[in-house]
């Protein structure tokens, strides 16, 4: 249309934008950022090494299971552990985790059995672990769909008078994982303008592994991210997903802030989904091997091994028994599928509604009697 003002060319979305906050390079060499300082102690590296490499035998292992028959389906996070090991870093002991999918490391550490955790990708249970104790909230398997759980949760929260005290023993807060696609969702959308209008104290962090299953960021973005989330009135900031440190700055930053009552903030975690989307995925079909190279050399563990060993944190022996305790931890989850019971269809049938219908019931009847005739009979 003539006359028409037009858009500004963007930033390319397949870019990291200027602004993104980084504090560990590729190469794993400290860098300060007055806008997030932070201070971790030795043992707080270590362990937040520990456990991505510990998240990384999970993926290893869940994958092999599924490979094996022994699962359903399994979600790979290889490449995106530094977004989970810094978030342990970062949340308080009241603060609830709305999870994806993914985040299997941080679940556990959260205090899930990994028994559990194999459960819901075997199809034995849905979520069996305690969402209160754990302060861990359930899979959402619908795109995005627990970010409307999220902010509610959190307005409970406010309502609570959870808040406000600048003290992380008493006030909560909730952090709350989606990906880059589940912005297309409209549940997203909705979460963004209620979090920002109530002022709601949560963290929206969004992992931007670059890739909706197999759809690029491009193809469904014109800006980065944490902008368009800007523009629903929300704080917003880019941090290196591969980064533990930055990652952890970044949160504490923003959990500190949604706890103390200053309103919600998105933060998009720049990191890539180095495996398939899930086992029945090939990301072969939709991605060159130059480009899967290209963040290798990016790995968030290597990064983070690279800075403690230049600062003298760790050593070979150190590594070594840390290889050893992953094996240990591997056998675990082996051995972990046999600790998983078979689910009693009878009683998941009850849970379609919080008080069972008549006609649920009468189902039930028949299921059970049904189970309970000879196998030859029920054929």
């Amino acid at each position: 249309m003539a006359g028409a003002e037009t858009l500004s060319t963007p930033h390319p979305v397949d870019q990291p934008d200027p602004s993104m906050v980084q504090l560990l390079s590729p190469e794993g060499v400290r860098e300060d950022s007055p806008d997030y300082p932070i201070d971790l102690s030795p043992d707080q590296l270590r362990q937040a090494l520990e456990r991505m490499v510990m998240a990384r035998r999970l993926d290893v292992e869940g994958t092999n299971l599924q490979r094996h028959g022994e699962l359903g389906l399994w979600p790979p996070l290889i490449g995106q552990e530094a977004t989970q090991a810094g978030a342990m870093l970062a949340i308080g002991p009241n603060d609830q985790v709305f999870p994806t999918y993914r985040e299997q490391g941080l679940t556990h550490w959260k205090g899930v059995s990994v028994a559990d955790i194999l459960a819901t990708w075997r199809g034995s249970a849905i979520c069996p672990w305690d969402t209160v104790a754990t302060h861990c909230s359930a899979y959402p398997v619908m795109i995005g769909s627990s970010a409307l759980h999220g902010v509610g949760y959190a307005m409970g929260i406010q309502r609570d008078g959870m808040t406000g005290h600048d003290d992380p023993d008493a006030d909560a807060a909730v952090l709350l994982f989606h990906g880059d696609g589940s912005m297309s969702e409209g549940d997203v959308s909705e979460s963004y303008v209620f979090a920002a209008a109530t002022g709601a104290p949560i963290v929206f962090c969004c992992i931007n592994n670059q890739y909706a299953i197999s759809e690029r960021t491009t193809v469904s973005a014109r800006t980065s991210l944490f902008r368009r989330a800007a523009g629903f009135g929300l704080r917003a900031v880019q941090v290196d997903g591969n980064d533990a440190i930055a990652v952890a700055a970044v949160l504490r930053d923003a959990m500190r802030r949604a706890r103390n009552g200053e309103g919600p903030t998105f933060v998009e975690a720049w990191t890539y989904r180095m495996g398939a989307h899930t086992t029945t995925d090939d990301p072969t079909r939709y991605r060159t091997k130059d480009e899967e190279q290209a963040w290798a050399a990016l790995d968030p563990i290597s990064r983070l091994r690279a800075h403690l060993l230049a600062e003298d944190l760790i050593d070979d022996d150190w590594l070594a028994g840390l290889d050893g305790r992953a094996d240990e931890f591997g056998a675990s989850v082996r051995a972990a599928i046999d600790d998983i019971p078979e689910p009693d269809l009878v009683e998941e049938l009850g849970r379609v509604y919080v008080d069972p219908t008549p006609d649920i019931r009468r189902e039930q009847q028949e299921l059970a009697e049904w189970l309970a005739l000879d196998p030859e009979e029920a054929n």
